[in-house]
């Protein structure tokens, strides 16, 4: 079992395990920060107020506390500070951009750990636009990774909109991050041909492999990918590249109801087939926070509609693409009272903004009971039908907003009261209800409860409800033989 961090006293921790409480002294941490200092120079190991940005999540929900926050530069360096950390039986908490939305990137709140921050490791190592894929640290920032890509012709199509400028490949790939293009191209794994990870005992694996194909025994990477950083510390990838788009249209679509979505996707793919790269669903109440809180944007139409659509197509061939997407929306049928599609760029730009800020938006109208689900794409109608009843037979009057990845059966659903006088009291009394009823219909559905934020700290007991048995044993039997001693990430996922 592993152990088990928390404060002792004031100036003084405990290690506890099952079958001792050691004591550790302030004078026992100096000698730890002092040996950090010497692998990574002094400027690089902060602590106190330093550190302090480094232990709370960018929404404030989770603030934690650490010894330090430790920046290396290369590999070697992380290797190092983690081979000193086993010895001295220091926790790790790997950071990026720190821009987990579940608190997976946070320290926990008692406990002798540190924050290990890759940011610093931002080198990209190689491009092969011939074999198309790119090698990078772990520290690079995604908005960097696609524009170094695009400077060799090619395309890296991981896009996560709201944090591209913040976020880092290293937790991207930790988190399995989707994103808008999922439908086209697959999530964070699917674009991972090779790993370097630093093990909890500090070795090196050099899994730097730029392959398709490797038969030859367990793949590896996938044991990492996705894992939080509880199994080890990704310093390193192969990322698959792709040919750049040539030529591009979006359409945005009304539709009275998710059913006509759902279907609406089927022809659509079935229509324009690898073309079409996004199908993005937008609730009416997500537009409405949206208006109320963003500059510059507009309705799509003169009509208010209930839900809407975005879909954007890419070809590889430089020719208009607005004809083809029109036409295969249009020959859908009934059921779209209107739509618009563009090749501009900058129409497209503003129809997107709709989109991508509705996160933002609703942040500025208070706390909500967010979701994170998926579910069969065949199913996202039903689901969405199924927990707005249960809802608002529980809750009348309660204020849902979903959107999201539709062509990937991927919705944010959140929930709250539009009176913010009411909301927080309402979230503290009911938050846990709310949950039960929304996971209810998604196991029904057999979806999941985190589609692409991962579990982090706030769904580590939330899960146990919602897996197999069988499932979490294995989880835990992987988690045992790399990190015997639950140093890595402690109190995340499992």
């Amino acid at each position: 079992m592993p152990e088990k961090f928390c404060l002792a006293g004031q100036g003084r921790y405990a290690l506890v395990t099952q079958q001792a409480v050691v004591a550790l002294t302030p004078g026992m941490a100096t000698g730890f920060l002092d040996a950090a200092a010497a692998i990574v120079g002094g400027a690089a190991v902060l602590t106190g107020d330093a550190a302090a940005p480094h232990c709370a999540d960018k929404r404030g929900r989770y603030v934690g506390n650490a010894l330090a926050a430790v920046f290396p530069a290369d590999t070697q360096q992380v290797a190092e500070i983690v081979r000193l950390c086993a010895t001295d039986q220091i926790a790790i908490v790997p950071q990026g951009g720190n821009t987990s939305l579940c608190g997976g990137s946070v320290p926990l709140a008692e406990g002798r750990q540190i924050v290990l921050n890759l940011s610093r490791m931002n080198r990209i190592r190689a491009i092969d636009p011939v074999n198309y894929t790119m090698t990078v640290e772990a520290g690079c920032i995604l908005a960097d990774v696609r524009k170094a890509a695009e400077q060799h012709d090619r395309l890296f199509p991981l896009e996560l909109t709201a944090t591209l400028d913040h976020c880092e490949i290293g937790g991207n790939l930790s988190t399995n991050a989707g994103g808008n293009g999922v439908l086209r191209y697959g999530s964070a794994r699917d674009l991972v041909l090779g790993l370097e990870v630093v093990l909890p005992d500090g070795r090196i694996w050099n899994g730097l492999r730029s392959l398709r194909k490797d038969n030859s025994g367990y793949d590896l990477k996938h044991l990492f990918i996705g894992a939080e950083g509880t199994l080890g510390i990704i310093t390193a990838a192969v990322l698959k590249l792709f040919p750049r788009p040539r030529s591009s249209a979006t359409a945005i679509v009304a539709i009275p109801d998710p059913a006509i979505a759902v279907r609406l996707l089927a022809h659509v793919r079935a229509t324009c087939g690898d073309t079409l790269s996004a199908f993005e669903l937008v609730s009416r109440s997500s537009l409405d926070i949206v208006f109320r809180h963003v500059p510059g944007v507009t309705e799509p139409f003169a009509e208010r509609y209930a839900y809407y659509l975005l879909i954007q197509s890419d070809d590889m061939q430089p020719r208009p693409q607005d004809s083809a997407l029109r036409d295969a929306i249009r020959s859908f049928g009934a059921g779209i009272p209107e739509l618009a599609v563009s090749v501009d760029a900058a129409q497209a730009a503003n129809w997107w903004k709709l989109r991508q800020n509705i996160s933002d938006a609703q942040k500025r109208e208070g706390i909500s009971i967010k979701h994170d689900i998926s579910v069969p794409v065949s199913r996202v109608a039903e689901f969405i039908a199924r927990a707005d009843t249960a809802l608002q037979q529980a809750y009348p009057g309660v204020r849902i907003v979903a959107f999201g990845h539709m062509g990937d059966g991927n919705i944010h659903y959140n929930v709250s009261l539009a009176d913010a006088a009411q909301n927080e009291a309402f979230i503290a009394q009911h938050e846990s209800e709310v949950n039960r009823l929304v996971y209810q219909v998604v196991r029904e559905f057999d979806g999941s409860i985190s589609a692409e934020h991962g579990l982090g700290q706030l769904k580590r007991a939330t899960i146990r409800d919602y897996k197999y048995p069988l499932e979490l044993e294995l989880m835990r039997s992987i988690k045992q033989v790399f990190d015997p001693h639950g140093l890595m990430n402690p109190g995340k996922v499992i």
